[in-house]
């Protein structure tokens, strides 16, 4: 996919930094877009940083393609750009992650149901991603998004997003592992709901 170098500098709305990169919202052929921007790392050789930056950048890609192919809902890829490190993605304004839903729920006091049947939604799509052999590598609910849907019994569908640590792998091992982190993001960001993970 080509890159679009017309991107503004101006106007773009930080979402999420870490210490890999970071997300915001920006442009792309003037179309309001997610942009995902690795960092450069200045403890390694330049030639290995672009190496290694560029290896990660396509193992995303591939995660996209993969995640399609397996029935698993990503933000539509628009493009790359290798030399700026960047990922465009598509934007749903309407969108809202799923640590958003559990912690509005949460504050209401009376959403048992709606946190089991998200939990119910994040083990199909997990089981989907493992029986493609995708190992998301971050599962969190950070990095799922809820973009509504009406007249369906389920009011949104589930968008997995970052796949910066994924990989491709049979290995039942690693499954269980992307299953631990699972299950420690969940305790951690939702301790009020010790059986979060038991539901899902």
């Amino acid at each position: 996919m080509a890159a679009d170098d017309s991107e503004p500098t101006s106007g773009r709305t930080l979402l999420k930094q870490g210490a890999e990169g970071k997300l915001y919202i920006g442009q792309h052929g003037g179309v309001r877009c997610l942009v995902k921007e690795r960092f450069s790392k200045k403890y390694r050789h330049p030639d290995l940083d672009v190496q290694l930056t560029r290896q990660r950048i396509k193992a995303e890609q591939k995660a996209f393609e993969r995640c399609k192919a397996a029935g698993v809902a990503t933000p539509k890829l628009l493009g790359v750009d290798m030399n700026g490190r960047k990922i465009y993605m598509e934007y749903l304004d309407q969108a809202k992650t799923a640590k958003q839903l559990v912690d509005e729920t949460v504050l209401k006091g009376d959403g048992k149901a709606a946190i089991a049947q998200l939990a119910a939604e994040i083990g199909r799509v997990v089981g989907t991603l493992h029986c493609h052999n995708i190992i998301h590598g971050d599962l969190t609910t950070s990095n799922m998004l809820l973009d509504p849907v009406e007249g369906a019994e389920l009011p949104y569908r589930l968008v997995m997003i970052d796949f910066g640590l994924s990989y491709h792998s049979m290995n039942v091992e690693d499954m269980g592992v992307d299953l631990y982190v699972l299950e420690r993001a969940l305790l951690s960001a939702h301790s009020e709901i010790p059986e979060f993970f038991e539901l899902v």
